[in-house]
């Protein structure tokens, strides 16, 4: 009998205060904007939202504390289906605020975040925890914050053989010892590599560990690196669908999406390659629709203010 799907995300989950505006602001300039929302966001916190959206149950790893914030974020998670461990359980805490403006007319966003530079050192908290929530793991995601939590949940993961996506964001210090853990990595278009340009940035994280890597670039190609078990490194391309400029109503979240939908394929037993063709799609559909999970939700182009989240 095959394992139910069980998705584990370890990462980043903040409290996000979208604003549509119609340009980003300029110097001493204030603008009034078309639309506000708030809810919870982060690279982690979306993957494992997205996961439960495609009927793939899903735990997040993340670092929350108690706090008015914290209260916030955990009740848009809970509220999405997500189960949250939370690190910071019983110690105040709150996660970083991500202020985000997306453009209306393109649907660009411009992100301003602290990130998860304030959390501290995890592991010990992560190393408490990482039995019970891997024991019905059939997949994991790590988006590259908490980086000593994630470090202690991708090695326990690889150790048991259960696949350990990676959500390359960015590049922060200390990626390198993360990525030896990680079978499959799936880069954003802006992680640059230290000393490293173009193509040299797949091969040069293949260099690492991972088996597969794959670098999107908006709507554009997806490059991929598939090395063999014999060390064999092969090329190839995965053309997402055309979406017109006239259709894109909101860029925020795709990369998310992108990640937790290929997660949640690996979790449900599917090849990387297919999986990762399923969050293509899946990415590709979100840009059509407002916010992370507005493609899960709601019609094309809504918007809700949701200060309760």
């Amino acid at each position: 009998m095959r394992t139910p799907p069980l998705l584990v995300c370890c990462g980043l989950a903040t409290l996000d205060v979208v604003q549509v505006v119609d340009h980003v602001p300029a110097p001493d300039e204030k603008l009034v904007a078309g639309d506000l929302d708030v809810s919870f966001g982060g690279p982690a916190a979306n993957a494992a939202a997205t996961a439960v959206a495609l009927g793939v149950p899903a735990v997040l790893v993340t670092a929350l504390g108690a706090g008015p914030v914290a209260d916030l974020v955990r009740a848009g998670l809970v509220a999405a289906g997500v189960e949250v461990v939370d690190l910071l359980a019983g110690r105040p805490g709150s996660p970083a605020v991500s202020t985000v403006l997306v453009t209306r007319s393109t649907g660009e966003r411009a992100v301003v975040s602290v990130n998860a530079t304030g959390a501290g050192d995890l592991r010990g908290a992560a190393d408490a925890v990482v039995d019970q929530v891997l024991a019905r793991a059939t997949a994991v995601l790590v988006d590259g914050h908490h980086l000593g939590a994630a470090r202690v949940v991708a090695a326990a993961a690889h150790t048991r053989g259960i696949p350990v996506l990676l959500d390359g964001g960015s590049w922060k210090p200390g990626l390198e010892a993360l990525i030896a853990h990680v079978d499959h990595a799936v880069l954003s278009a802006d992680l640059a590599f230290p000393g490293v340009a173009g193509d040299g940035v797949l091969d040069a994280v293949a260099e690492l560990g991972p088996g597969f890597v794959a670098q999107s670039a908006g709507g554009g190609p997806v490059r991929i690196r598939a090395t063999s078990a014999d060390g064999v490194r092969t090329s190839s391309v995965l053309q997402p669908p055309d979406v017109p400029a006239s259709e894109v109503v909101d860029t925020l979240g795709a990369g998310d999406v992108l990640h937790g939908a290929t997660a949640a394929a690996l979790a449900r037993g599917v090849d990387v390659r297919a999986a990762l063709a399923e969050g293509v799609l899946r990415a590709s559909e979100s840009v059509r629709h407002r916010g992370a999970l507005g493609w899960a939700s709601g019609p094309r182009g809504s918007s809700t203010v949701r200060p309760s989240r």
